[in-house]
């Protein structure tokens, strides 16, 4: 549904406004629905404590991300600043490692190198490394969070276990870099890669999640890693940048205390690695001085007064400058580009969540007719159901048949939505998340009006699913699973 500018460039899509618009009216309900939790914490005595754990899971698996989501698309940079991103848009990891090689090379070296490649991240993984924290078993292959970079997941990641203890370990995160792209001074590279030490299992400062907690010195993680890879034997020649980023301290996305001294070593593996050497070699006979050996630890490059010296020229032609930031306009191209990624992915966890959660809201619409039956004697005599000539039985049965029968319809059309949904049809998750928006600001009218009252006994529980069903077809990969372009 976008539109092309005469000067060639997109308009913004009618989907692209209606995501934005429903993804913060979402977090904004979000805050609303956790209030009204935590006040039903107050009403219950001890039980209230559930209340109170489920206001938590409310905040900090919901709430809160979204919250930062929603701010961190205003004034984080979304372009390179050698950080990763979380999930939520805060700035997450320090980029403290460059990569050249085939990725079957990066393979060889971890596995070389004593790392083990980690799990995705999935309901079965995540189910997992909770027991192993909790049990304190070894679990070799636990996931890691996911961090962001160009605007996509890392690629991959390894770690090292210490001690059979999955509350601590090294681990390491790649993304490969995309075509012609260059590091900031003209430096090409395939991988870049954010290493750090998890050191214990905590509360994040930002969003109140349970994570591992990271040691401050990511340096010596940067350095931890090449050491394992050079030391394995596998061929590879590094170079380090100095000054690459300049020195700081700062925050990771848990709010964990990072510092680094700004250098990026780069890693030249398999063949790069020996195409690295044998440019080592000329240039040293030329100035009459020993070449470097592959195998050798890290040292200053010869070239390091010009990182742009190994760039491939005919890249850099190509590529040209890339502006450093994206205008409006340019965001409908990019959440294409994004669905095209998502169309050979599997289908998210959110758009599974949002149908299951629509086929619960069918369940209560089930139980709320079962119990308007049941009750249905002493409504009737409240409505005073009488027609002249008809009895007052006659004139209510037809009523509550009617009620019945439109109920059942809505329940049913309900179900073939949640199909849909869960199939990937963008329309069908768009006339969802609106017929939720309209039931959501129904309630919030009647509640601030003070003409009904929101409580676990009354409409509590469908006002949640509403909207959680906003929450989890309005994520962004549930909007890029929907969209995604279909085979002809």
């Amino acid at each position: 549904m976008g539109a092309t500018t005469a000067t060639g460039g997109r308009r913004l899509s009618v989907n692209a406004l209606l995501d934005g618009a429903v993804f913060v009216y979402a977090g904004v309900a979000a805050i609303w629905l956790a209030w009204l939790v935590l006040s039903e914490s107050f009403g219950f005595g001890w039980f209230g404590i559930l209340f109170f754990l489920a206001f938590w899971l409310l905040l900090a698996y919901l709430v809160l991300p979204r919250f930062h989501r929603i701010l961190t698309t205003i004034y984080v940079p979304d372009y390179f600043i050698g950080r990763a991103r979380t999930s939520d848009g805060l700035l997450g990891d320090p980029v403290n490692l460059a990569l050249l090689g085939e990725e079957s090379a990066v393979h060889e070296a971890m596995r070389r190198a004593g790392w083990t490649r980690a799990d995705d991240v999935d309901a079965a993984s995540s189910w997992r490394i909770v027991l192993s924290t909790i049990t304190r078993r070894s679990y070799d292959e636990a996931p890691v969070s996911p961090l962001f970079l160009f605007g996509r997941m890392q690629d991959f990641a390894y770690q090292q276990e210490v001690e059979g203890n999955p509350a601590k370990r090294h681990h390491v995160r790649f993304w490969r870099t995309p075509a012609g792209w260059l590091l900031p001074g003209g430096r090409r590279v395939d991988w870049l890669a954010a290493g750090t030490f998890d050191r214990a299992v905590g509360f994040s400062l930002f969003t109140l999640q349970i994570t591992h907690k990271i040691d401050a010195d990511t340096d010596i993680e940067r350095d931890h890693i090449v050491r394992t890879v050079v030391e394995s034997g596998v061929p590879s020649a590094v170079d380090v940048i100095r000054d690459f980023s300049t020195g700081y301290h700062s925050r990771n996305g848990g709010g964990d205390t990072i510092t680094t001294d700004g250098d990026l070593p780069v890693l030249a593996l398999g063949s790069a690695a020996e195409h690295d050497a044998t440019e080592g070699s000329i240039a040293a006979s030329g100035r009459g001085e020993t070449a470097r050996a592959v195998h050798a630890e890290p040292a200053e490059p010869a070239a390091h007064a010009d990182p742009a010296a190994h760039a491939d020229p005919a890249a850099h032609a190509e590529t040209g400058k890339r502006t450093a930031f994206e205008p409006l306009t340019r965001l409908a191209e990019r959440d294409a580009e994004r669905a095209e990624l998502a169309r050979v992915q599997r289908r998210p966890a959110a758009t599974s969540l949002g149908a299951l959660l629509i086929v619960v809201r069918v369940l209560l619409g089930v139980i709320w007719l079962i119990g308007l039956s049941i009750q249905w004697p002493t409504i009737a005599r409240e409505l005073d159901l009488v027609a002249d000539g008809v009895s007052d039985a006659d004139v209510s049965g037809f009523v509550l048949g009617a009620i019945l029968v439109a109920g059942a319809i809505v329940l049913l059309a309900e179900l073939v939505f949640a199909w849909l949904v869960f199939r990937g049809s963008n329309w069908a998750r768009i006339t969802v998340m609106v017929v939720a928006i309209l039931s959501t600001f129904v309630s919030a009218i009647d509640y601030f009006g003070g003409d009904a009252e929101i409580t676990i006994r009354t409409t509590l529980l469908t006002l949640a699913v509403d909207i959680l069903v906003l929450l989890a077809l309005s994520s962004r990969s549930a909007r890029a699973y929907a969209r995604r372009r279909r085979e002809p």
